[in-house]
């Protein structure tokens, strides 16, 4: 072989060389499934703000959808599949009523990560989240506390399941800290996104004496009905002050961008384990938006007081005594609820009347 043709040979390989293409990673498809639609302005909602904090956080890196209004039951399954199918590589299904359709899916897509809301089961590749929400609710129950003319309370609440008994109690609990003759009253409207069956529940509270409001579904509702009543009420999940500024006092929010971002970062580093999260005032996953003004200084005092220990840790939502609607002692002084008992909740506190629809 002459020298001409070795330099040819040399040439053909460096050009073919260069012309090998180099292909960055592709973006990580993430997915979410929602119970109600974006603009719900409270549960659905904040979740949605938390995909888009993740998507300007992680830009170039993750390219995420959603699927709103998807009932609990079959239809969550059927979504669920769909979207494993179609290469998301993370999934978040954010209801509880998800649980064991978001886990029946994971068994059969074992090279796809599902994160599920508010539930207790895991897999190898299903993790649980949530917020200590009930933190929130027993500041709201604070400020109630301090508001009440009657010191009859009334709560607007979804389905009788342990997330929102919890919610129930602990607002129970933070207005009797601050005020030992409270009462409770409950409405239950079996949907977590119902605007006009909460309007009614908030407006047969108000007839049954109720001046403050509290609510455990997703839409503004409750607030708009008692900021015509002259009463008022707390946003939940969201800040949902510009929908009755009157009568929202605070809200309790929900904060999921950073845990999203996290998650997804795992994910695509391969560092990703199940487990279990549940994040509170303490890691910024609940926070309380402003105080109205109309809350007294001495109120406003209080709450805060109460917020920095809740924060430290200092002060738990269930610590004894606790005893329960007949009286029994359910956590005996210098005690703490078990973590098992809490995600298990099926009791009211003293005070909360009527009785858990079965």
């Amino acid at each position: 072989m002459n020298r001409r043709t070795l330099f040819a040979l040399a040439a053909l390989a460096a050009s073919l060389a260069v012309a090998a293409p180099t292909h960055a990673a592709d973006p990580l498809k993430v997915a979410f499934v929602y119970i109600g639609p974006v603009g719900d302005a409270g549960w659905t909602y904040a979740h949605e703000q938390g995909r888009l904090a993740m998507e300007k956080a992680l830009a170039g890196k993750v390219k995420s959808t959603y699927v709103e209004n998807v009932p609990e039951g079959a239809d969550s399954e059927r979504v669920i599949r769909k979207l494993a199918a179609d290469g998301n590589k993370l999934i978040f299904t954010t209801s509880f009523g998800y649980m064991n359709a978001t886990e029946k899916v994971a068994r059969a897509f074992p090279n796809v990560v599902f994160q599920h809301a508010t539930g207790f089961k895991t897999g190898k590749n299903m993790g649980v989240y949530e917020t200590r929400m009930y933190e929130g609710a027993y500041l709201l129950g604070v400020v109630a506390g301090k508001m009440t003319k009657s010191n009859t309370l009334g709560m607007v609440a979804s389905f009788p399941v342990p997330e929102v008994i919890r919610n129930i109690n602990a607002f129970t609990l933070g207005a009797q800290s601050v005020n030992p003759a409270i009462k409770m009253k409950v409405l239950w409207v079996n949907s977590w996104y119902d605007p006009a069956k909460e309007r009614q529940a908030a407006e047969t509270l108000i007839a049954q004496g109720a001046d403050v409001l509290t609510q455990n579904t997703d839409s503004p509702a409750t607030l708009q009905a008692a900021q015509e009543k002259g009463k008022y009420a707390f946003g939940w999940d969201s800040d949902m002050q510009r929908f009755a500024p009157k009568a929202h006092l605070t809200a309790s929010t929900n904060q999921w961008g950073d845990f999203y971002t996290k998650t997804a970062q795992a994910v695509m580093a391969g560092t990703w384990k199940t487990g279990e999260t549940r994040g509170g005032l303490q890691e910024g996953m609940v926070k309380m938006s402003p105080l109205n003004p109309v809350v007294p200084a001495d109120a406003a005092k209080v709450f805060e007081e109460k917020k920095t220990a809740l924060a430290s840790g200092k002060m738990r939502p269930f610590q004894g005594p606790l005893k329960d609607q007949s009286g029994a002692v359910k956590v005996p002084a210098g005690s703490e609820l078990p973590l098992k008992d809490l995600l298990s909740m099926n009791w009211y506190v003293q005070g909360v009347e009527g009785k858990i629809p079965k």
